[in-house]
């Protein structure tokens, strides 16, 4: 027995060492995990040990001031908000090198393209990035400059995408109440003397001053030469805009009671060199206290009449540049579009026009917004709008100013509902006070600092007439059908 013991002993060492497959395996999954794309982003401490971060899929809400920028979609060779936040998002550390200028490596996406000019206060974008250390928001904001600014962030999930997931967006535009007063007839000499030598004035759409060999216009020179070159004077803007937007107000807003029929054409009691600024600005020889011009219940009564024209699914070729009526893409659906609200900014008085939509193409709301301040100064009649909405008929219509314009909110109504139970709801509630700070402080001075300098609305209205416009005097069946065959030239712009 003992001898049987003791073979057993010895034989035992023969047996085969234990496979080495196990202990192979987690490299394999390492080296699976070892790519350029990988999630982990490794930080060393003071001690030593090394931590990992990981990306994470956020949405991004901000706002910004659309003066000096090409819109906001990236264009190569131009100054685009997107191309400031891309590089602010590397200098942060949220961005890593080899993803450095590639968007589609961290899942970018937007939720509107504003255009040349045009600014936001509810922006949002999405995108895979490094959140960590805490500070994300300062370190972002340290990269960028005052006229943008980040408000925070939120989590997401892993299929969320900022353009997709948006479900309406909403625009405002800032319009002068002495805009809709039909008798304000302007002067071009005393608006050109508000705003400065006739070299400064930039077109006739109110472009901020820019570059005045491509973009100054004469309209006298132009109708005299050739009505196409007037019909053309709008502003060139590479960047497309798709505009969408949903009726979901903060409740802050800078509003003032209707005026009395006495009341300043500009609003508010301001001192005497402003009064006087402003009386040139709006193209009017006398005294701002003598206009009986309000955006009273009755004016007001009948500029939302007019605007309503647009609420519905209609078909809006001809309220943008390069799309056809029979491109599906031209139709479009507006859910509301109202002016309740008026504005009192460096006193200047602003109708607020809010329109709310799935999406907009270039150009829309501003051509909207053209045709119906037209019809108000009775420039045109309502049924304009109705025949200008048909498939088959061609108009060209005025194209407002880009400075009065700007995204207010992005709504993703349904992606909430369906992740409430999970998620953060994505809104702009949570960022209400510091994007109305931002609002008045950047947005709102602006609008008024153009006009009161520059008299931006006040030389668009100049050029709101029959000469510019000849399908603005289509009045009868007769004249529509003509169109019908017949191709109105499109300005592109």
């Amino acid at each position: 027995m003992e001898n049987s013991d003791t073979k057993l002993t010895i034989s035992s060492p023969t047996l085969p060492p234990p496979p080495r497959v196990s202990a192979e395996e987690p490299e394999a999954k390492k080296l699976k995990m070892s790519t350029t794309t990988s999630d982990d982003e490794g930080c060393t401490t003071v001690t030593g040990r090394k931590i990992r971060y990981k990306r994470r899929k956020i949405a991004i809400f901000f706002a910004y001031c659309g003066v000096g920028y090409q819109g906001m979609q990236k264009n190569p060779g131009a100054k685009t908000i997107e191309g400031d936040l891309e590089e602010a998002l590397y200098a942060s550390g949220a961005v890593p090198e080899h993803d450095r200028g590639i968007p589609n490596r961290y899942d970018w996406a937007r939720s509107a393209r504003t255009d040349k000019g045009v600014s936001a206060v509810g922006q949002v974008v999405s995108g895979r990035f490094y959140v960590d250390p805490p500070g994300f928001v300062d370190r972002l904001n340290s990269n960028l400059s005052p006229q943008i600014r980040i408000f925070g962030y939120k989590r997401v999930t892993g299929s969320y995408n900022a353009k997709k997931f948006c479900d309406r967006r909403r625009y405002v535009y800032l319009i002068p109440v002495f805009a809709l007063d039909p008798c304000c007839q302007q002067d071009r000499e005393s608006v050109m003397a508000s705003s400065g030598s006739e070299s400064e004035v930039i077109g006739l759409v109110g472009n901020v001053k820019s570059d005045l060999k491509v973009e100054a216009v004469d309209v006298e020179a132009a109708i005299s030469s050739n009505r196409n070159d007037a019909l053309n004077s709008e502003v060139t803007e590479d960047v497309e805009v798709l505009v969408d937007n949903v009726n979901s107000k903060t409740d802050i807003e800078t509003v003032i009671p209707d005026q009395d029929e006495g009341t300043p054409l500009n609003g508010g009691s301001v001192n005497t060199s402003t009064i006087l600024e402003e009386e040139k600005v709006n193209g009017e020889e006398r005294a701002t206290k003598e206009s009986k011009f309000s955006y009273g219940e009755k004016e007001r009564e009948r500029f939302n009449r007019i605007l309503k024209y647009y609420v519905g699914t209609h078909n809006f070729h001809n309220f943008t540049t390069r799309t056809k009526a029979e491109d599906p893409a031209a139709i479009r659906y507006i859910i509301s579009f109202d002016a309740s609200t008026t504005v009192l900014v460096d006193g200047m008085e602003f109708v607020k026009c809010e329109v709310v939509g799935q999406s907009f193409m270039l150009h829309q709301i501003r051509k909207m917004m053209g045709l119906a301040v037209a019809v108000m100064r009775n420039c045109a009649p309502e049924s304009l709008i109705t025949n200008a909405l048909q498939k088959d008929v061609n108009i060209h219509v005025p194209t407002a100013p880009e400075v009065g314009l700007y995204l207010d909110e992005c709504f993703f109504t349904s992606y909430n509902q369906k992740w409430k139970d999970s998620h953060e709801e994505l809104s702009m509630k949570e960022y209400a006070k510091e994007a109305e700070e931002f609002k008045m402080k950047y947005i709102y001075s602006h609008i008024a600092s153009t006009e009161h300098k520059d008299g931006t609305v006040a030389l668009w209205l100049h050029s709101l007439n029959h000469r510019n416009y000849p399908d603005l005097h289509v009045v009868n069946e007769e004249a529509i059908n003509d169109n019908k065959t017949g191709q109105v030239e499109v300005v592109t712009e």
